[in-house]
């Protein structure tokens, strides 16, 4: 339930932080004319998200055990990658995320309605569509036939939203270069279950071979219906009895990438700037 706590409060804040950064930038600048299609821009994102999730979630019912387990296999390595593409993004770029969103909105705002709406759908609509698909195949891989994992994310997501209006009052203030970084790393932790997880799934659809050579089995020391191997998998998909493939392939993702992630912040000059990315003008 953490691992999916994780992800619904890390994505859910970075959405948080667009909308409170482009609903900031009009009121101090005296546009709330413009408020209403820039609530309307983020409520279609939204709704979109929701669609696409559900889509995934129902229409993958419909497909023979085989497909679901290739699509599932498959989905869950695209969400990995992209997930993995918005932790360093983000870890790149939050510095200088209000003065882009807020050059965006100036041009949107001498172009019209349908501008201002469309740059609050694409702002927000990419963070939810990178949600709803790694929630999606996260919640798969570390569910349990309980609500626990998208409850766990829904948490999350409402705690993203508590704090993104506290942040938009003033009346938070916390250094988000280094919540960026650890949260960013331990979501390549989950990232890595995840992906060993959908490797599995291929395995079972007989899209990739050696399901049946595992790496260790350890279900007697850490059974898998126990508090602490129902704790492992939803903080870290933890199985007890991967395959050879798996543990090869959890490795290789992990270690270099979170060796690439904390490079950059040793050689960072001013790391503490990208808490000034949310802070919204006064």
């Amino acid at each position: 339930m953490f691992g999916n706590y994780l992800i619904g409060l890390r994505e859910g804040l970075e959405a948080s932080l667009v909308v409170c950064i482009l609903i900031a930038y009009l009121v101090k600048t005296g546009r709330r004319d413009a408020l209403a299609p820039i609530w309307t821009g983020i409520g279609v994102a939204v709704a979109l998200a929701l669609g696409f999730g559900c889509a995934l979630t129902f229409g993958s019912q419909e497909l023979t055990f085989q497909a679901q387990e290739a699509l599932g296999g498959s989905l869950s390595i695209v969400a990995v990658a992209l997930v993995t593409w918005m932790v360093f993004w983000m870890r790149r770029t939050a510095r200088h995320l209000k003065a882009e969103l807020h050059g965006k909105l100036d041009s949107a705002l001498q172009m019209g309605t349908a501008a201002l709406v469309a740059t609050a759908f694409l702002a927000v609509g990419r963070e939810g569509l990178e949600t709803a698909l790694f929630v999606w195949a996260s919640v798969r891989a570390s569910s349990d036939g309980s609500h626990g994992p998208l409850l766990g994310v829904l948490l999350g997501l409402l705690t993203a939203v508590v704090l993104g209006w506290l942040f938009y009052r003033g009346a938070l203030r916390i250094n988000l270069a280094k919540f960026f970084t650890w949260t960013g790393a331990m979501l390549v932790v989950v990232a890595a279950g995840v992906l060993a997880y959908g490797v599995h799934d291929l395995q079972e659809a007989e899209f990739v071979g050696g399901l049946r050579d595992k790496a260790f089995d350890i279900s007697t020391t850490i059974p898998p219906d126990s508090w602490y191997g129902t704790l492992l998998k939803g903080v870290f998909n933890f199985q007890p009895d991967p395959t050879v493939l798996q543990v090869v392939v959890w490795l290789l993702y992990l270690v270099p990438t979170l060796v690439f992630f904390f490079a950059p912040a040793r050689k960072a000059s001013s790391p503490p700037a990208a808490a000034e990315a949310a802070a919204p003008p006064r």
